[in-house]
């Protein structure tokens, strides 16, 4: 059986950027999306449901389910629209 890679991200890469999430630092591409940066360090949670506390993360991609949706400088905003950038940080919506 063949395994999967878990990098899925495709084409060139820019520079290495430090950016948190709950406070812990991990290393990312600037440029792509937070979204994609957390899924390739191994974080899949990015928010409960707040009527069942069932673990939410990136679905669509593209900003249309609003599964990432998590806080930046206090606003809600969909994990994959963030571009990264160096010392950007969010957190769980709460």
């Amino acid at each position: 059986a063949e395994i999967m890679a878990r990098d899925l991200r495709i084409g060139a890469r820019g520079p290495t950027v430090r950016f948190t999430f709950e406070g812990v630092a991990h290393d990312g591409a600037e440029g792509e999306t937070l979204a994609a940066a957390l899924r390739a360090v191994g974080v899949l949670t990015l928010r409960h449901n707040p009527v069942d506390g069932t673990p939410r993360g990136m679905f669509c991609a593209m900003g249309v389910c609003q599964d990432c949706v998590v806080l930046i400088d206090d606003r809600p905003i969909e994990a994959c629209r963030v571009r990264l950038r160096e010392g950007l940080s969010a957190t769980m919506l709460r």
